[in-house]
This record gives structure tokens, sequence and C-alpha cells, in this order.
């Protein structure tokens, strides 16, 4: 049996005998319709298969139920796998409340200008800010334009005058190192992402504080900052093995650089848990989900600190679409403690 063929606005009103304006006005709850007429267009609008067209919707009430993502061309704002299962989740919560994404790619020195042609031809309803820096001018700007808007991740300590949703790294990384040490590793690397951006900023804070509690000065040979990508993971390894005292163990700020330590090692005839521990920051990533299992299936693979970045994508829709129906109303923040869980990459270090 064929589909039914959806009618527009214009057959619906025509069919009832009433203007678009009524119509309209009665299918978004508009209080000045009457209750009687609402009925009958709702009943109507049921039977005859009527879709109502976004642009359509969008003069009826005001909003455009478009949701702004502005990314940079960079690659490290997440234009890779972990960017996509954010999106993923929060795509997921838009479809079910009827909005769309408009995707936006700028470098950060453009995105100023980006914000503000939204805000002038009323293209979206809110922004999601990806990728926050230490001190980020955007927060500003949009709280002084009065675009609602979401942080994924936190610009300062306290985020007091904006909403955002974020994952305690400096807590995950202090963990994660502090377990290390408690194995007998002494010369721990840390293989960060960029620390211009807040999250890698706070995951090395949680790893210095670590040591320092137990007496080890940070060695800045073991400290790498780059893409989170996995040849930066490779390459970085390869550094850190051919130092005089390289390091027992790897504390690694993704599972792609992640993959690419384990690379290197193999390449060095090593084996991760065994001659080299290594804990990563896991995002739960759709396409490995398919299991990077290693050599016991029943145990994951690599240890890891764990907060799945398409859960955090759901979340962030939820508070951005919160805050557009409410603009007024009080921010909300939430902090995410990461799991830890324990797999195959860590030992206690081997006498060498």
């Amino acid at each position: 049996m064929s589909a039914r063929k959806a009618i527009n606005l214009k057959m619906l009103s025509e069919a009832l005998g009433l203007s678009q304006t009524t119509v309209s006005r009665a299918l978004n709850g508009f209080p000045e319709v009457a209750e009687k007429t609402r009925v009958r267009v709702i009943e109507a609008a049921e039977r005859l298969n009527y879709r109502p067209s976004p642009s359509a919707a969008s003069l009826a009430t005001g909003k455009s139920r478009m949701i702004g993502h502005v990314v940079s061309l960079s690659e490290h704002i997440m234009i890779n796998p972990h960017f996509a299962d954010f999106i993923a989740g929060a795509g997921e919560v838009y479809g079910e409340n009827g909005y769309d994404i408009l995707l936006r790619l700028a470098s950060l020195e453009e995105q100023e200008g980006v914000y503000r042609d939204l805000v002038d031809d009323q293209r979206v309803d809110g922004v999601v800010v990806h990728g926050p820096l230490t001190g980020d001018s955007r927060i500003g700007l949009l709280n002084a334009l009065g675009l609602p808007f979401v942080v994924h991740g936190r610009s300062d300590e306290e985020g007091a005058d904006y909403c955002w949703m974020d994952v305690n790294n400096r807590r995950a990384f202090h963990r994660a190192t502090k377990f290390l040490l408690d194995l007998g590793h002494q010369r721990v690397a840390l293989v960060n992402g960029l620390e211009t951006m807040n999250f890698a900023d706070r995951r090395r804070q949680g790893y210095e504080v670590a040591l320092e509690e137990a007496g080890i000065v940070p060695d800045e040979q073991l400290l790498h900052s780059a893409d989170m990508v996995e040849p930066y993971g490779y390459h970085a390894t390869r550094a850190l093995m051919d130092l005089a005292e390289p390091p027992t163990a790897i504390l690694v700020a993704s599972v792609l650089p992640a993959m690419g330590v384990t690379r290197a090692l193999a390449d060095l005839g090593l084996r991760a848990g065994e001659d080299v521990s290594i804990i990563a920051f896991d995002d739960c990533l759709s396409f490995l989900q398919s299991g990077y299992k290693g050599r016991t299936p029943d145990i994951p693979y690599f240890t890891a600190v764990r907060s799945s970045i398409r859960d955090a994508g759901k979340r962030v829709a939820q508070m951005l679409l919160e805050r557009i129906e409410n603009p007024a109303g009080p921010l909300q923040s939430e902090l995410w403690e990461a799991d830890f869980v324990i797999g195959q990459t860590t030992a206690p270090p081997r006498r060498r």
C-alpha cells in the first residue's frame, strides 16, 4: 500500500476554509485561537497527513528550530571521531524535539563574526561551544549577544556566568597517575592533547599534582602535547623510548594516540602492559566498539578512564533546549566523573 502524500499549510487551510495564519496559530498553541477551532484544525491535520514546513513553523513561532555548531577548521577542535560521536548524541535529542543542525566551519579568529551573523540573521535558536580554551573570549561575546548557548567543557575554574557540561579531567588524570605510581612506576610520561584547550590543561594539572604528592618532580622530557591523532602517539612514543631513561608507563589523552603508542612499542619489540604500561582516556568511540580486545577478549584492552562523548552530546543538547525554552532561568552546570576501568595494558614495572 503506497504512503499517503503529505499536504502543506496552504492545502490544509483551504480544506478547512480558514486563513493560513489561523491554522498555523492553532497548530502552534497560540492562546487567542478558540479551543473548538484548535481541535478541528488538529483533527484535520492528522486526517489529511499535514506536514509543517520548517520555514512556516519559523514564521509562526519566531524560532528557527535550528541549533548552531561552529567548529574550527583546525583538526584539534574535533573534526574527527570525537566530534562525530558528540554530534550523533546531540542530533538524537534535536531530532526528537524537532530541531535541525546548522554546522559552520571557521577559524577561532573568524568565529566572533560567525556568531554575530547568526544572531543578526536569526538563523539559530542557540549554539554549542566546542573545544573551549582557558579564558575563552567566545563566552563573553555570546553572553553579550544574548544568544542561548552551552559550553561542552569549561573555560575557567567556576564557570559561573554560562551553562556548561564537563568531565572532571583533573581528577581523572590524578587518579590514573596515582594508580601507576601505586604499581611502582616512577617514570610516567604524559602524551596529552593541546594544552591551550582547557580539558588538556586540567589533565596535566591532575598528572602533576599526583607526581608531586609522591615526591616526584615532573620531568619535561616526559611531557608531550599535540593533536590527539594516532600518528602523534606513535612519534611521541618513539621519542620517549629513545631517552637515556625512558618511561615505564605512559598516560595518554585519548585512545586514538594510545593506538599509536602501542604501534610504536610493537615496532620496538615491546608489549603494552608487559614492558610499558599504558592508561588512556576513553571516550567510548563508536567505531571502536566492535572491540579492540587484545589478548583476552573478556577484559578491555586499555586500562582507561572512561566517559562517553556520545552521552555528553545528548546531555549538552538537552541543556541547550532547556535554555532556549527558558532563557531567563538559572544557569545549569554539570561535572561528570569518569569511570576507571582496569584492562590489559597496566602492570608493575619490569626490572631493566
